[in-house]
C-alpha cells in the first residue's frame, strides 16, 4: 500500500483520479466511496476551524495493511484504497478517503462500513481540534 497518509487534506482532485484509474479494470461491477469531512464542531463555546491529524506511522501503516488484507478475504474485493490525512486539515475539508471495489454492490457497502469502523478503532490517528479561539483539544472519537 502506498500514499496510505497525505499531507493536509485529501483534494478532489485526487479523489477524481483514483475513481479514473478503475474504469479499465473490467471485473468490478460495483464502488464505494467514504469520504471523511472535518464539521465545524461547538465544543463547549468553542467553535471548530480545523484539525490536526497526526499518528504513529510505522504503527499505523501495520494496522492499515492487516486490515486491507482482512477487508480483501472478508468481502472479496478486487481493488480498495484506504488514505488518511496528516497534519492541519480546514472544516469543509476531507480529511479520510475509503474506496472499496467488487465484482457486487452487497459487497462494497460492507466492505466500506467496517473498513471505516476498524481505521476509527484500531488504527493508531489521533485528532487535535483548534479551535477559533486559538485554544485546542484532543478529538474523541464517536
Amino acid at each position: 500500500m502506498k500514499n496510505l497518509f497525505i499531507k493536509g487534506a485529501i483534494s478532489p482532485e485526487f479523489i477524481a483520479i483514483s475513481i479514473a484509474k478503475h474504469q479499465s479494470k473490467k471485473t468490478i461491477g460495483a464502488h464505494n466511496i467514504f469520504l471523511g469531512q472535518v464539521r465545524a464542531d461547538m465544543v463547549g463555546e468553542n467553535t471548530v476551524k480545523a484539525i490536526e491529524f497526526s499518528c504513529y506511522q510505522e504503527m499505523a501503516e501495520k494496522e492499515m495493511v492487516a486490515l486491507r488484507e482482512t477487508a480483501f478475504k472478508k468481502f472479496n474485493l478486487t481493488c480498495m484504497h484506504i488514505h488518511h490525512s496528516i497534519g492541519e486539515v480546514k472544516v469543509g475539508e476531507i480529511c479520510i478517503f475509503v474506496f472499496v471495489s467488487a465484482p457486487h454492490r452487497k459487497n462494497v457497502y460492507k466492505a466500506t462500513e467496517y473498513i471505516v469502523e476498524q481505521v476509527k478503532t484500531n488504527v493508531p490517528l489521533f485528532g487535535k481540534e483548534l479551535f477559533y479561539s486559538n485554544t485546542h483539544q484532543w478529538k474523541q472519537n464517536k
